[in-house]
């Protein structure tokens, strides 16, 4: 049987995720200890406890979705279903690497919420915090960027390319108004204004991409295990040294969701699993093509069903 897992990124979390693997897992309730301990973050009382404003704080989040990710896949390996190769999607990505061997489970805890503080405080100081995201539905990619070619100079990008007719554009307010307007008379179905603090995935995140680079000078990481995909190319990842190298350019380049996806379906796996919270990759998946089946595993109950 051959798997590929599919870990998500920021904006997937919900109040009690992961508490049912808790519950029934003791290398579950030992993850969760380890990564409050590194990080000085009391998940358990964030994640179970505490309010959706609290899991929504950036330095939060990304620390709760990578554990409760890779809950599900110590869940998951528990029950003997293991990857075959891996990918995640933006934040997913260090879990993906984690799954493949490149990080070390106990110290990427510690580097997400850096990670998130850096992303934070880049966000911060662009003209007070006044620029964001915003998702297009309705135009494939080329139609897309020749309308983002209309803005050439602006301060807009294209973050994500997450779907065959769907993209996700990081900017300034006054831009993304502009693309707005623009998008709307090049026939796109939605223009979403998306509730995040910054305009992540862009070059506007420069000063969190030089934080995160200064501080990634001290981290190990290895060659990959399996193949793994990186968000900034699109490809397999092959080294330590380039897996390292893309974190850091991920902070300011796209994810290239779809190419990801092109070379996940070209290598014919039996069973996609998005492993983690939510189910916005297997959405995404459905999208993307008929032909395979990209399953939930976040969950205790979604685990058990599984046909292994």
């Amino acid at each position: 049987m051959k798997r590929c897992f599919l870990y998500p990124g920021q904006g997937a979390q919900y109040s009690g995720m992961g508490k049912d693997l808790w519950e029934k897992s003791k290398p579950v309730q030992e993850l969760f200890s380890g990564a409050s301990d590194e990080t000085g973050i009391n998940l358990t009382k964030v994640l179970f406890e505490g309010t959706d404003e609290e899991l929504r704080q950036t330095e939060n989040t990304q620390v709760a979705v990578t554990v409760v990710s890779l809950a599900a896949m110590t869940y998951l390996r528990e029950h003997e279903v293991t990857s075959d190769a891996c990918a995640g999607f933006s934040l997913g990505e260090y879990a993906a690497l984690v799954d493949a061997g490149v990080l070390s489970q106990k110290g990427v805890f510690r580097l997400v919420r850096k990670r998130g503080e850096f992303m934070a405080d880049a966000a911060l100081r662009l003209d007070g915090g006044s620029s964001g995201m915003a998702a297009v539905l309705g135009l494939n990619f080329e139609q897309a960027s020749r309308v983002l070619d209309d803005l050439s100079g602006e301060d807009i990008f294209l973050a994500n390319h997450s779907g065959p007719t769907q993209i996700v554009l990081s900017g300034s307010d006054k831009a993304l108004s502009r693309a707005d307007e623009l998008f709307d008379k090049a026939g796109a179905l939605r223009f979403v204004r998306l509730k995040v603090s910054g305009p992540f995935h862009c070059p506007l995140m420069k000063a969190a991409r030089d934080d995160l680079a200064e501080y990634l000078k001290d981290i190990e990481f290895k060659d990959p295990v399996k193949p793994v995909f990186a968000n900034v190319t699109g490809a397999e990842v092959s080294t330590g040294a380039e897996a390292q190298r893309l974190c850091v350019e991920q902070i300011v380049s796209p994810v290239r969701w779809v190419p990801i996806e092109e070379k996940i379906a070209a290598m014919s796996f039996d069973q996609i699993y998005e492993v983690g919270p939510g189910k916005v990759l297997t959405g995404l998946w459905k999208s993307f093509t008929k032909a395979s089946r990209c399953m939930p595993a976040g969950t205790a109950e979604e685990i058990a069903g599984l046909a292994v």
